[in-house]
């Protein structure tokens, strides 16, 4: 089921709530529990088949949870039992996620038979939709029941927390203390105005953005990723920013209705999506694009790593920290490691495809440099020299550019079908072809003159819904801005949005999201799936 659908709109969500907030004023273990229920059906209706895998999934880490929390603190076997949950969860996404692409390659690189225990796999296995974002969040739940976070078990509590359907498909990636502590407190389940007007006003922001812009941009981005070898310098260049900003604003519209429905049932997200595309460097890009995978992959893959090599440096009287950094064995060794190893998996996380590995190590390769320049300004600097006026403007616009341009790189490796397509498709931005197309339909079919004067004037090419999307990502503030102090995330809204634009429980803005829900009703021409469900 899509937040998108008619069906979701008006049967799921309506009874969905009704029911939720009826049972809440009763107990709100039973409202926890028609949620759990609610979040099952909604799992479910994409693929039934699949509902006993997430029910098998849930059930094996919670009975492994009790099994780590019953062991001593820092027992090998708390170790034992940690080890052996986090293998069996790694498996289940090999099996579903990676095998295919495995199998594929064994049979390609040593020429073997396609039978047996490599037949199933070659036929291509369904990927169960937001298996990477339960696993994960399970194996972190884990990971803390061994570092004494988590001090007891709730199973209603633990079942609630994995399934609540806004987070279950593409996030974002719930921590268990900012959620759980929500899940078990009685105003949770009591019905407030604010939390149905706020949650729907953000809801419908997320949705205007999924249909009526990434879902526009989608027919362009695709056809020139379909042929990348045709495509000339603009229309090169043209394809891999309307895949951009498709990506963006459907992932930041999924994030929108995530956080909008949360609250609906009084529950407040994290914050997920935070205008990536204003960020002037690649550590500020990542702080702002799915920033629950950033967390997640900081504490559990970076932080111990880089821990890890410290206390051996340590040990070995070599310097750590700040000091470390300022050589380049140092900085390799404290710095770097630490940061293609996070970005790799980060990279193969999204998929099994090698265009997905080289798309996380091109993002560690920017990051490195980042905290190399950083290192640099620092050591020349004791404290970063204050500038304004039109230099440090103009410096912050480039800085935003350059950004830009390489995550732009990094994404077309994101989206092509392989290495080769994306190489080929660097290779048109590079000019490599010239600047003119004469294969890509939505670029040439039926106009004549100039590619870059046919690019401008928008007669194939949607221009001028480019620089709106453009402009909206650089210039408007996002959803939790707008909403100011009646922002529903987690974090609190940095005021960039002056008090009188903000919005308000006023019947303007009341009139205002009625009618952009109108504008999007009138777009639910079918139901097309958010980017980050195949992931």
């Amino acid at each position: 089921m899509l937040f998108n659908s008619f069906v979701f709109l008006t049967l799921f969500l309506p009874l969905a709530l009704a029911s939720y907030y009826a049972l809440g004023s009763r107990s709100p273990r039973l409202a926890a529990s028609w949620l759990c229920f609610s979040s099952f059906v909604f799992y479910g209706a994409w693929a039934p088949a699949f509902v006993g895998l997430l029910v098998a999934s849930i059930a094996f880490n919670y009975g492994m949870s009790r099994a780590i929390l019953a062991s001593p603190p820092r027992s090998r076997g708390r170790r034992t039992w940690l080890a052996a949950a986090i293998c069996v969860d790694i498996g289940l996404l090999v099996r579903y996620k990676y095998w295919a692409a495995m199998a594929g390659a064994l049979i390609e690189w040593f020429g073997l038979s396609p039978h047996g225990w490599l037949a199933q796999p070659s036929a291509g296995v369904v990927l169960p939709l937001g298996v990477s974002f339960f696993t994960f969040t399970q194996i972190g739940y884990l990971l803390d029941c061994n570092a004494g976070i988590v001090k007891r078990s709730d199973a209603l509590g633990f079942v609630q927390f994995v399934t609540f359907f806004p987070h279950l498909i593409a996030g974002p990636i719930l921590h268990h203390k900012e959620m759980m502590t929500q899940f078990a407190q009685p105003e949770t389940y009591r019905l407030r105005a604010e939390n149905i007007s706020v949650g729907a006003s953000v809801f419908a922001i997320g949705l205007a953005k999924k249909l009526l812009l990434a879902d526009a941009l989608a027919p362009y981005a695709d056809a020139g990723f379909a042929a990348p070898g045709a495509l000339g310098a603009w229309a090169a260049w043209g394809t891999a920013l309307a895949y951009a900003l498709q990506l963006y604003f459907d992932f930041s519209g999924y994030s929108d209705m995530a956080v909008g429905l949360a609250k609906m049932f009084g529950v407040r997200f994290p914050l997920n999506f935070n205008s990536p595309f204003k960020a002037a460097s690649i550590i500020e890009f990542w702080q702002r694009w799915h920033m629950t995978l950033t967390r997640y992959l900081t504490a559990y893959l970076y932080y111990p790593l880089s821990m890890r090599i410290n206390r051996r440096r340590a040990a070995r009287g070599l310097p750590i920290g700040r000091a470390a950094q300022s050589s380049p064995s140092g900085f390799a060794a404290t710095v770097a490691v630490p940061t293609f190893y996070t970005m790799g998996l980060a990279g193969i996380w999204h998929g099994a495809g090698v265009q997905y590995l080289i798309y996380g190590l091109l993002h560690a390769a920017y990051l490195t440099v980042n905290h190399a320049w950083r290192n640099r300004r620092a050591s020349r600097h004791a404290s970063p020299p204050a500038s304004s006026g039109f230099g440090a403007k103009a410096g912050h616009v480039m800085s935003v550019l350059t950004t830009f341009a390489a995550a732009l790189v990094a994404f077309v490796f994101f989206r092509a079908h392989g290495v080769g397509d994306a190489l080929a498709m660097l290779e048109a931005m590079a000019g490599a072809k010239g600047l003119g197309s004469s294969a890509w339909p939505p670029l040439d079919a039926g106009v004549y003159g100039p590619a870059w004067l046919r690019l401008a004037v928008g007669r194939a090419m949607p221009a001028p819904l480019l620089a709106l999307a453009l402009a909206i990502a650089w210039f408007a503030p996002n959803s939790h801005e707008w909403m100011g102090r009646f922002s529903p995330a987690l974090e609190r809204a940095s005021g960039a949005v002056p008090a009188r634009l903000a919005w308000s429980p006023s019947w303007q803005w009341t009139a205002a999201v009625v009618l952009l829900l109108l504008v999007c009703a009138a777009q639910l021409h079918g139901e097309v799936r958010f980017l980050y469900f195949q992931f």
